[in-house]
């Protein structure tokens, strides 16, 4: 999804918060500003279904759970909300509870599913904040233009390790919560 700035003046995340409870549209928060969030595509649906689906049915009997777009995430070290397409948590999910909002505080995999609007900010400022999260252990961007994932794996150095898988017979491994995904199940239906 896009984001698009909101308002002019700095808000404070109590405030953000707030406005959050009560409005129709989801909003992202970062230094003081709020930012809408537009809708997706038809691919971007397709493919945060498809994935949401594959890791469900491999996390059933697991302690990691798959989460949609709907779970909001504290970025804490920088007090930023933002919504991932998709977040897997395993064992004891830590929430911060604030004006009767619920955002999650420990996401183990973020994966965000890449279009035009977002690719750079994708890869570029949201992955350097998501980087702060001491949690999480992969990051994974999807394309949703051709069949390629990308994925970031934290080593025990805290470096960035990176691997791309490319074309449909391809799979991808998420380690850090055991599963496999075949290209040609995450582009299931994908024109």
């Amino acid at each position: 999804m896009t984001a698009q700035s909101q308002r002019d003046e700095k808000i404070t995340p109590k405030e953000y918060l707030e406005f959050e409870r009560t409005s129709e549209f989801k909003h992202e928060y970062f230094d003081g500003e709020i930012f809408a969030m537009v809708g997706a595509s038809l691919n971007h649906n397709q493919i945060s279904m498809n994935l949401i689906r594959e890791l469900g049915v491999q996390l059933k009997h697991s302690p990691c759970r798959p989460f949609i777009n709907d779970l909001r995430v504290k970025v804490q070290e920088i007090e930023k909300y933002t919504y991932p397409d998709i977040v897997i948590v395993c064992g004891d999910i830590e929430i911060e509870k604030e004006s009767g909002m619920e955002t999650l505080l420990n996401p183990i995999v973020i994966i965000e599913v890449l279009s035009n609007s977002t690719e750079a900010y994708d890869r570029g400022a949201k992955f350097q904040h998501y980087q702060l999260i001491p949690s999480l252990q992969e990051y994974i961007l999807v394309s949703q233009y051709s069949p390629l994932v990308e994925k970031y794996v934290r080593s025990d150095k805290g470096q960035w390790i990176y691997t791309s898988y490319e074309g449909m017979d391809k799979t991808i491994a998420i380690e850090a919560v055991k599963c496999e995904l075949i290209l040609s199940d995450i582009y299931y239906q994908v024109v």
